[in-house]
């Protein structure tokens, strides 16, 4: 499964990692695109960087800023570019002024946001970070899916760091009303015991979430219910919505 990069993450022998365990993830196609074609853009929960580092390496010559909490995942993303603004933070620490023209939180990291207030406060940051006639582009799984049924134990991703091969399983997903709790278990044969990683997710709907685009002054442009840029609805995998400021 694709998701927001773990707090486990931070450590720099598992932020290594990361790239391979999402390997060919799909949100990378459907982000690409807006990426190249936007003079400036902020990377919400950057992670390890991968997309602004795919958009400078396939010639984007403006401005692109990562932005992450875990250092580890920027020490990743900063030893690979370094002609990409890695900062270290998240929406509540910095304040980026009209200064972008997209702005893009991908991975799911939306999902991160639990309670009303941070949903409200990163709303707002994002879209004060826009430039005039910016867009703001971010998913959220649709809780009617109910993806987390299938983050069971049977499902294993491996990938090869420093220390040899590390195997992560998620298991125990739980949901209790908008909210989905799961652990995630890193295992190598050469450390002494694994690290396990205890999560907890938001699922909003689309209604939810266009309650708190409306009180944020954020207009719904557009929106998707996959990768392949299909309409949304009740079935889709996806709530991928494309945002401007109400009356820009």
């Amino acid at each position: 499964m694709t998701t927001t990069p773990d707090r486990l993450f931070a450590e720099p022998r598992l932020a290594e990692l990361y790239d391979e365990m999402c390997a060919g993830r799909p949100d990378f196609a459907f982000y690409l695109p807006l990426v190249r074609n936007a003079g400036s853009v902020l990377d919400v929960g950057c992670g390890t960087g991968e997309l602004l580092r795919l958009a400078r390496d396939g010639g984007h010559t403006g401005r692109l800023t990562g932005l992450d909490p875990a250092a580890g995942m920027l020490g990743v993303a900063r030893r690979a570019r370094t002609d990409v603004e890695w900062v270290r933070g998240d929406l509540s620490t910095v304040g980026f002024a009209g200064e972008f023209d997209l702005v893009v939180m991908t991975g799911h990291a939306f999902q991160v946001l639990l309670t009303d207030d941070e949903v409200r406060g990163a709303l707002a940051a994002m879209r004060a970070a826009l430039a005039p006639g910016g867009r703001v582009v971010f998913e959220t799984r649709n809780p009617e899916v109910e993806a987390w049924r299938e983050w069971t134990a049977g499902r294993v991703s491996e990938a090869r760091g420093s220390d040899g091969i590390v195997r992560c399983r998620a298991e125990g997903a739980a949901a209790d009303g908008e909210f989905v709790s799961f652990s995630a278990t890193y295992e190598c044969d050469a450390w002494d015991a694994p690290e396990v990683s205890h999560s907890r997710l938001r699922f909003l709907s689309a209604e939810a979430l266009d309650g708190f685009l409306d009180e944020a002054g954020l207009e719904l442009l557009d929106r998707y219910g996959d990768w392949d840029a299909s309409p949304y609805g009740p079935g889709s995998p996806e709530i991928i919505s494309i945002l401007g400021r109400r009356g820009a």
